[in-house]
């Protein structure tokens, strides 16, 4: 469970250390010939060809892969090979990872203006710090570190869809989103909104031919008070259609969003809605919101909606105290009419009891990505790794990159995140003709 790789560096501008329990910090590929085993034969596997070992290669996970760059000129010039590219896109298999950040308050820069503070996205750049991320590989039970050295101080990560990572601006006021490959260390703007917003909730979709993000909430009606009235939706396909921030149906009255996120299932984007809980819907096709009762809403503790396997979970702690019915942490999941709830798995009692105890009532959120979920504590660094497909639960070691001087270790804050070395899609926003000055990094 503590297998931790070697470091290896990257060419790139932006670093990807790898954490190492039990390895010795020595070379990135080891060439010894203890571990060549008689039918290795270098006679037979250096004459394969080469069509066939760019396919062993792009089926390798991504450490592996990065690792395989050194061997020789033509490996390392695979990530800039269309044809190799192409391949990967096609046969690459989907690795289901996930990506932390450090928890940051943005209560910082509510209502700031354009006189104040210097912390925009413009500024000092010299006195910015670069923000790192934390990769967790879910099957090698592995942390990664990664920078973003391109990503320009006040803003913050915001959603992930197909191996891209959305950025929003922190100020006050029409927001700027930044879509970014992680592993490729690029950057790609899109249009202001047209409302200014303080900290609406943002969702994310991207198929290999179009993208698609709908923001939500959170409108400056004065400089003083924000009310959750409105969303807008952009979208660009590989069709030619585009349609840059079209302000979509009216937010459900007295709707409350404050978990700033919205998960996509099954062509819709859903976020929590609280006081009481609910769950807010918005149909893209039909282009209406509406809301969804929450099971058991009464009694629900940190309920926080995740996608798993394309279904749409609603995980929470139950507490029932005036009941006889044990308090757990339970997951239901929306069933296809679209409005009703089941119950389909149930945090086992003994374990509970020792989570309840770690967590102390200081809440906890979740993150879910095809089969596995992870459950974060909050003011902690424990979490634990939930295999829907083999029914396991199980603690995982706390990040070894968070750790600060004092010992102690940083709360963080997730996105399901799926490692691509290519996302051509964001292509068709250089098509576009945006009446918005670039983004230079």
């Amino acid at each position: 469970m503590e297998g931790f790789h070697p470091s290896l560096s990257s060419p790139f501008s932006y670093t990807f250390t790898i954490s190492g329990a039990g390895g010795s910090g020595g070379s990135c590929i080891t060439t010894s010939s203890s571990y060549i085993t008689p039918w290795m034969d270098s006679r037979i596997w250096s004459k394969l060809p080469q069509r066939l070992l760019d396919r062993i290669i792009a089926f390798l996970p991504l450490p592996a892969f990065f690792r395989a760059r050194c061997v020789c000129k033509r490996w390392y010039g695979l990530l800039f090979s269309n044809t190799f590219l192409e391949l990967y896109l096609q046969i690459s298999p989907r690795r289901h990872w996930f990506i932390f950040f450090k928890q940051k308050t943005l209560k910082s820069y509510i209502y700031k203006n354009s006189n104040g503070g210097s912390n925009s996205g413009g500024g000092a750049a010299g006195q910015s710090t670069c923000c790192e991320g934390y990769l967790f590989d879910p099957y090698e039970i592995a942390w990664y570190r990664i920078s973003f050295a391109l990503v320009p101080s006040g803003f913050s990560p915001a959603s992930s869809s197909a191996g891209l990572l959305c950025w929003i601006s922190d100020e006050a006021g029409p927001k700027t989103l930044l879509l970014c490959n992680p592993i490729l260390g690029s950057l790609t703007q899109l249009p202001p909104t047209l409302r200014p917003r303080l900290f609406p909730s943002i969702g994310l979709t991207i198929t290999p031919s179009s993208i698609d993000v709908t923001i939500a909430g959170d409108d400056m009606i004065s400089p003083y008070a924000v009310k959750n009235l409105t969303s807008e939706r952009f979208h660009i396909d590989g069709g030619g259609f585009y349609s840059m921030w079209a302000t979509t149906s009216s937010l459900p009255r007295l709707c409350s969003l404050e978990s700033g996120r919205m998960v996509y299932a099954e062509g819709k984007f859903y976020c929590m809605n609280y006081s009481p809980f609910s769950v807010l819907c918005y149909d893209i096709s039909s282009n209406t919101w509406y809301k969804i009762q929450a099971p058991m809403r009464r009694f629900l503790r940190s309920p926080t909606l995740i996608e798993c396997r394309g279904k749409l979970l609603l995980v929470a702690a139950v507490e029932k105290s005036k009941l006889n019915v044990p308090k757990s942490l339970r997951v239901w999941s929306l069933q296809v009419c679209g409005t009703t709830w089941v119950e389909t798995e149930r945090m086992p009692q003994q374990l509970y009891i020792q989570f309840a105890e770690l967590e102390s009532g200081n809440g906890f959120e979740c993150v879910g990505n095809g089969e596995f979920i992870v459950i974060m504590i909050r003011r902690t660094d424990k979490a634990l790794l939930f295999d829907i497909c083999r029914k396991r639960w199980q603690w995982i070691p706390p990040c070894p990159y968070t750790t600060t001087t004092h010992g102690g270790a940083s709360e963080l804050h997730g996105f399901a995140y799926e490692p691509r070395l290519v996302t051509p899609v964001t292509g068709l926003l250089d098509q576009l003709t945006l009446p918005f000055q670039a983004f230079n990094a």
